[in-house]
């Protein structure tokens, strides 16, 4: 049986935990037009010690620019090979990143070089470290009725469009698919409904959506608009995040009293 599962995250951003409106996020790093929902008082660690507590596997660390090292590095520690990090990862880098403790690799903008997906660096990583350690971040944008992928802190459209074609070719090398919607992330407003629907109709490998999610309610929606097969992270609307729409022990409970076959 499918069941859409509750995912958190441990977002980076000079070294601090933070919530970031990421359309507000600029390949540059310009703090003035950045938007922060949330500035966190604990480290990395702590987060990652306290999704440990509650095996809440598959945990994404992303490092949004440079300077979050240290810190991803604490909260694989804090849990080996519970969590997924990404950031900066490619060939070079990831097996490195996978001793650090990190149960996958998440890629993104190393895929693309002048914003033109090169499909042979897919299959060069998923060699070098195996398919099943690497998780393919497909965060877009809307244009129109598709969906086109964006790089660099989320700033750049590339050439690659979602599709099932897409998807299907792009799983055989990688065991998941992270998806932010752009365009809603951060902003508590709700999620991208069609593409949540869309990803559960298109992919043959489990996928993470992020974006707009609020209460416990869009759960419940990205599993009854996926069919189960798409996991949800939410974060600003998040207690331990300064949110107020739902709790993490309202999501974990959600993961207990939907198990997976």
């Amino acid at each position: 049986m499918n069941a859409s599962h509750f995912r958190p995250c441990i977002d980076l951003h000079h070294g601090a935990v933070k919530q970031i409106v990421g359309g507000t996020l600029t390949a540059d790093d310009d703090l003035a037009a950045l938007k922060t929902n949330f500035v966190s008082a604990h480290p990395a660690s702590y987060y990652a010690d306290l999704y440990r507590t509650h095996d809440l596997r598959g945990a994404h660390v992303i490092k949004l620019g440079p300077g979050n090292d240290e810190a991803a590095r604490s909260a694989l520690a804090a849990w080996p090979n519970g969590l997924q990090v990404g950031g900066g990862i490619n060939l070079t880098n990831a097996a490195e990143w996978l001793a650090a403790g990190a149960s996958h690799v998440i890629v993104t903008s190393w895929l693309f070089e002048d914003a033109k997906f090169q499909r042979s660096r897919l299959a060069a990583l998923a060699r070098a470290v195996g398919r099943d350690r690497v998780v393919v971040d497909l965060s877009c944008r809307r244009q129109g009725d598709a969906w086109v992928v964006a790089m660099d802190k989320w700033t750049k459209l590339t050439d690659l469009t979602l599709s099932a074609a897409v998807l299907a070719d792009l799983a055989t090398d990688c065991a998941e698919f992270l998806v932010h919607a752009a365009d809603v992330e951060g902003l508590c407003q709700g999620v991208d409904a069609d593409l949540v629907r869309a990803l559960g109709e298109w992919s043959p490998i489990p996928v993470t959506y992020a974006g707009g999610g609020r209460t416990l309610a869009d759960l419940e929606l990205v599993h009854d608009l996926s069919g189960g097969r798409v996991d949800l992270t939410i974060g600003s609307a998040l207690d331990i995040f300064g949110g107020t729409g739902v709790t993490l022990d309202e999501c974990v409970a959600w993961n207990r009293a939907h198990p997976r076959a």
